[in-house]
């Protein structure tokens, strides 16, 4: 009971931690790189950002704390108290440390692609984190949340890059500079790539369907050593047209090894297949939820 308390508390410590790094990157890539290059990263920041250098008012991190609010009042129904309470973590954080490195002198860069590159990666990196923590930083990424519920097939990278291209025509429109727009489009394209790829690309699982006429033994090994759940398929030779069992099973990353050591001990001959698998769900893998990415 001890240890599932401990467990449980260090779970949600790494999640409150995982955030907090991720609002600290984004906030040192937006006023580090972004922001002394005038380059604009779209969203709630980037808009932001335009309403400061047009009106002077307060600072961009207190615009982009009353920007957010109503949109979490909008939000928090549809995404639950968790995701709520991990986006208030991530918006108050995010808003404190905007200000906080805003005020660190940034020596000038001669090379206007060192920001849009840096900028790019360090943001996407950030909010990437934040996002597969299961929380935001605010302002558009509750938005990307909302419509990614309607547009399932759309991924959270190319949704941010459509909110982030129209906030940036919108400073090439109030600040009549189309050339920094250009710029901007170039880091934001990066931002959304990365962004994808800190909530796909690391979500990797494997999918192993195993041909062999000791299916039945092979089935045995992996449900019982491996505490994996195992289907028998039906299966047909081209050549021979003899009947078998192909047995296929899910597993994460670091089982793999464990898996081809139990199988090639039943059977050195057996046929192997892994597949490449994301976004396994049910039991023993991630529970669907409707903020599911």
């Amino acid at each position: 009971m001890a240890i599932s308390t401990k467990n449980k508390v260090l779970k949600e410590v790494v999640w409150v931690l995982t955030i907090l790094v991720g609002a600290a990157l984004y906030s040192i890539g937006f006023d580090l790189f972004w922001k002394p290059a005038a380059l604009n990263g779209g969203g709630v920041s980037g808009l932001s950002l335009i309403i400061f250098k047009a009106t002077g008012f307060a600072s961009v991190g207190i615009i982009n704390f009353l920007i957010n609010v109503p949109l979490f009042v909008a939000g928090r129904a549809k995404l639950g108290n968790r995701f709520f309470i991990g986006s208030c973590i991530g918006m108050l954080f995010s808003s404190v440390t905007l200000d906080l490195f805003d005020r660190i002198p940034v020596p000038q860069m001669d090379n206007i692609f060192l920001p849009i590159i840096y900028g790019g990666i360090i943001c996407g990196l950030g909010v990437g984190l934040i996002v597969r923590s299961n929380a935001t930083a605010g302002g558009s990424d509750i938005l990307i949340r909302l419509i990614k519920m309607k547009r399932q097939n759309a991924s959270v990278g190319t949704i941010s890059l459509c909110i982030d291209t129209c906030v940036i025509l919108l400073n090439a429109v109030v600040f009549k500079d189309i050339q920094t727009a250009l710029y901007s489009g170039i880091s934001v394209f990066i931002y959304s790539k990365v962004f994808d790829a800190v909530i796909y690309s690391f979500d990797f699982s494997r999918v192993a369907l195993i041909i062999s006429k000791h299916h039945g033994e092979i089935a045995e090994v992996i449900a019982e050593k491996m505490q994996r759940g195992v289907t028998l398929l039906e299966g047909e030779g081209y050549y021979t047209h003899e009947h078998t069992k192909v047995v296929m099973t899910a597993l994460p990353n670091k089982q793999l090894p464990e898996l081809k050591q139990l199988v090639t001990g039943v059977d050195p001959d057996a046929f192997i297949i892994i597949q490449d698998s994301h976004n396994i769900l049910g039991e023993g893998f991630q529970k669907y939820s409707k903020t599911n990415l």
